[in-house]
Order: C-alpha cells, then sequence, then structure tokens
C-alpha cells in the first residue's frame, strides 16, 4: 500500500511556497480566533471512539483544496484499509498515526471541525470518513476551507513536525529553567516568545493572555527582562490555564464546536483575554489593551505591573 502514495513532503517546493502565502493572505483578512491547544485536544478526545483503533474502510475528499498542491486521487489512496493505530496532537495539529508506517496530520486552522456520524450534516463538509463498525461517516467540516490535511510516511510527518514545533507545554519536560534558557537572550515581547511555536507549540493569542495574567507578567515585557522566578510562574500559568481549558471543553468564541456538536466553555472563565476596557475581575482596575506582537493583547495595570 505505501507504493501507491505518490506523494513526497518535500516535492515543489514553489506550489508549498504558493500555499503557505495563500494562508497568510487568509489569516490577515481573518482574523477570528483559532483553535488552540485546549481546543484541538477536545477535538481529539472526541474523536478518540470512532477512530482509534479502527480500520477506515475509505475516505472522500470533497474540497481539493484541503490537501493542494496534491491532488485528492493522490491522497485517498493512503487511507483505504488501514488501520488508526493512535490519535494524537501535536500543537495545534491532530496526528492520525496509521498502520504500515503512515501518517496523516489535520490543521483545523480557523474554522475546521469534525462532526461525529450522529450530529446533524454540517453545512460545509470538505471530507469523509468511513469507519469499520461505525454507520454513518465522521465528517470534517470547514466553512472557511484554510484547513490542511498532509499524509506521508512516519519519519516524513515527523520530521515536518520537528522542524515547525518546540515543546509541549503540558509535558513535565516543559519548565520554568527550560523556557527561560530559551528566551532569556530575546528582546522580543513575551507574547511574541510564547506565539512562537518553535519556543512552545500550541499556544494562541487567548491562552497567552490568560496565562500573563495568571502569572501576573505584562505579555509586552520584553523577554530578556524575566527573571528566573517570574518565567517558573509563567509557565504554572500556562499549564493551569490549559489544563482548566480542556476540562472545560475549550473555548467557543465564533465557529469551533467539539466533535459531538458542544460548545466550549472557557470562555466564561477569561481574566484577560478580550477584556480591554473592562474592569479587572480582581482589583476591578479598568483593563488596558494594545497590539502586542501584531496581535490584539489585554492585561490589568494593577496585577501585571512587569
Amino acid at each position: 500500500m505505501r507504493g501507491s502514495l505518490n506523494v513526497q513532503l518535500s516535492r515543489e517546493p514553489h506550489k508549498r511556497a504558493d500555499f503557505v502565502s495563500t494562508l497568510r493572505r487568509a489569516r490577515d483578512w481573518y482574523r477570528g480566533p483559532m483553535p488552540e491547544l485546549p481546543e484541538v485536544e477536545t477535538v481529539r478526545r472526541g474523536l478518540l471512539p470512532y477512530l482509534e483503533g479502527r480500520v477506515i474502510e475509505r475516505v472522500e475528499i470533497l474540497d481539493p483544496r484541503l490537501v493542494r498542491p496534491w491532488a485528492p486521487a493522490d491522497i485517498v489512496p493512503a487511507f483505504a484499509g488501514r488501520s488508526v493505530e493512535r490519535l494524537e496532537r501535536r500543537g495545534k495539529w491532530l496526528v492520525f498515526r496509521l498502520s504500515g508506517g503512515m501518517t496523516a496530520l489535520h490543521h483545523l486552522r480557523m474554522t475546521g471541525s469534525f462532526a461525529a456520524p450522529d450530529q446533524p450534516e454540517p453545512s460545509h463538509v470538505r471530507m469523509r470518513y468511513f469507519i469499520e463498525g461505525v454507520q454513518g461517516s465522521l465528517r470534517y467540516n470547514d466553512p472557511r476551507r484554510f484547513g490542511t490535511l498532509e499524509v506521508g510516511t512516519d519519519t516524513e510527518i515527523d520530521a515536518l513536525l520537528d522542524s515547525k514545533l518546540g515543546p509541549e507545554p503540558l509535558d513535565d519536560a516543559w519548565n520554568g529553567d527550560v523556557f527561560h534558557a530559551a528566551v532569556h537572550h530575546r528582546t522580543a515581547p513575551l507574547k511574541a516568545v510564547l506565539l512562537d511555536q518553535k519556543v512552545v507549540a500550541g499556544l494562541g493569542n487567548i491562552y497567552v493572555d490568560e496565562a500573563c495574567f495568571l502569572a501576573g507578567v505584562r505579555p509586552d515585557l520584553a523577554a530578556d527582562r524575566l527573571s528566573k522566578p517570574r518565567a517558573r510562574r509563567l509557565v504554572d500559568a500556562v499549564k493551569d490555564r490549559l489544563i482548566e481549558a480542556i476540562a472545560v471543553g475549550g473555548s467557543t468564541l465564533r465557529d469551533y464546536r467539539g466533535v459531538e456538536g458542544d460548545a466550549g466553555g472557557m470562555q466564561e472563565r477569561f481574566y484577560a483575554y478580550g477584556r480591554a476596557g473592562k474592569p479587572c475581575l480582581v482589583c476591578g482596575a479598568t483593563m488596558r489593551g494594545a497590539r502586542v506582537a501584531g496581535r490584539s493583547t489585554s492585561w490589568c495595570p494593577h496585577d501585571q505591573k512587569s
């Protein structure tokens, strides 16, 4: 089966560059919140009973944009008859480990989601998974069509992920000392550093603002001014906010839904994100707002003084 997959991630770099350029323009045009680590982890957990340990009978790719610059005909044969041995997450990517040494990599981008077979038919289905022993199909839905799917050997996909992503924030190995060593020489704002996926994988605008608030540090503080104790406090805050968000199914601000159609609940627990001009929920001071690292950013001038 492996020989029938005519896809190499390293081929046609000019097409990959065009694709990346298109995604960047789309990002600039559509500034809605992108699913971050808690939302992707919630989707992964929702997919487990439908995919992990089961055999994929076939897939249908209804929108060629999902797999460009390759054609659906190149991708579809890679799935038929393979079992999903493990369903993982790396940063904001969903990683389907398939039998035979193959891996499929989904990125939801801005509006991608999966709908369980018993859920109503979504209005913008781009792909269907037909799973042995499961009635109906698992649908990938994406109104804005910015989501991506890549397929390759385990080695190819691991190399791709390793080239793009740093440590997982919920791993025990990622701690304040490790973070401080990685950023103490950088003059960029803390927010820019935390958004850098090569520094730590999976964070976005929402949880960076929330973690900075919980740690009592300003998101515009230069990274080289962060002391080790504050770095430890910030890493702990990142972990706390992510764990809490996963527990309540992530944040639903626009399009995001879980596999069973459920909205997340973390948006009801924000202390900082989107609260510029509103009273701080801790001290009552008016929350400040500005663009930091090109992103809208909120913080409390009283509780986040440095």
